[in-house]
């Protein structure tokens, strides 16, 4: 009973582990836009969604098992978009990099109009994803209700 009303909600805490590590990323990006020789990075959100979701469905609910799973909810999430292979412990980035509209000087890609986009859009959509999520509990507290609770 447990699983089917968590289910509805494992994919949009999937989606927002994906959109604060995409924040990450694109404020990195941002954040060395004046380092020469730096190449913007980014990911495929779309693709990274679709192999987390594809991974739970398969694994099962990453909330069952021990006490403490829950800790880990967004650690494979994140490994995956940031670690093909793991080199000693730490992970190998699997970022793309982003083709740059114009060719700077100083061989830095970082194309600051396309960066503070991106950030907004995402930072856009993870507000969006953490209302979805808030009306999707209180519909479920408002089912879990008796009648005479009003």
């Amino acid at each position: 009973m447990i699983n089917r009303l968590t289910e509805s909600l494992d994919f949009h805490g999937q989606a927002l582990v994906l959109r604060a590590e995409r924040q990450r990323v694109i404020a990195s990006n941002i954040a060395n836009a004046d380092t020469p020789g730096y190449k913007a990075r980014d990911f495929d959100f779309a693709a990274a969604l679709r192999s987390a979701t594809s991974r739970s469905a398969t694994s099962g609910n990453a909330m069952s098992g021990s006490p403490t799973a829950g800790s880990n909810i967004g650690r494979d999430i994140a490994t995956d978009v940031m670690a093909g292979a793991s080199v000693g412990g730490a992970a190998t980035a699997r970022l793309r990099y982003a083709v740059p509209g114009q060719t700077h000087l100083d061989n830095n890609t970082v194309d600051m109009d396309r960066e503070r986009a991106a950030f907004m859009d995402n930072a856009v959509r993870f507000e969006s994803t953490l209302r979805f999520v808030n009306g999707s509990v209180r519909t479920i507290l408002d089912a879990m209700k008796s009648p005479n609770q009003g």
